[in-house]
């Protein structure tokens, strides 16, 4: 299986496991979780060939870590990013002082004024690192990276959770916690 298959695989897993679960004819329990066997079926009665050895190496290879198997590897969701309504189980946390925010360089006067907006997520996500955040941005244009004073946020009264692959979310960004990098 070359990297163009396993990627085109994985976009298709984050449609379908974080927006569109009707796409295959799928539901999500309240948490995001799905029936792996089901999972297959659905996929491949849609036109894709997919079989569970293809599906593991898709999670286990997937850079961001996008995807999760609960401990049996019976269930799989993604870790986070959706839109359709489900609880991840997250509970608050404590974050660094600093994150992190990319975006593309024609946001930045709309987030300047309005703040960081979840829009159709349910979160909005927030890197440890300048560099991830550099990547993310870069996906829409000219990346530009904003720093969020998270610390500030949070002893205001902001909570911030961690996902199983270290993003981190919030519910909204105010603009006063907000600095061009």
């Amino acid at each position: 299986m070359d990297t163009k298959q396993i990627n085109s695989i994985s976009k298709f897993l984050s449609l379908v496991l974080r927006h569109r679960p009707e796409l295959i004819g799928i539901e999500l329990d309240k948490e995001g979780w799905a029936d792996v066997n089901f999972l297959i079926q659905q996929i491949n009665a849609s036109g894709t060939f997919i079989d569970r050895e293809l599906l593991d190496l898709v999670v286990e290879t997937n850079s961001k870590k996008r995807f999760a198997f609960d401990e049996h590897k019976e269930r799989i969701r993604a870790s986070q990013g959706h839109s359709v309504a489900v609880d991840l189980g997250h509970s608050p946390q404590i974050p660094p002082d600093l994150l992190y925010h990319g975006t593309a360089e024609k946001s930045v006067s709309s987030i300047l004024n309005a703040g960081l907006e979840k829009r159709e997520r349910q979160h909005v996500h927030l890197s440890q690192d300048v560099q991830t955040a550099t990547q993310v941005g870069g996906r829409h244009g000219k990346p530009v990276v904003l720093t969020v004073l998270a610390a500030e946020m949070q002893a205001a009264g902001h909570l911030f959770y961690l996902s199983e692959n270290k993003v981190w979310l919030t519910d909204y960004v105010p603009v006063q916690f907000i600095r061009l990098h």
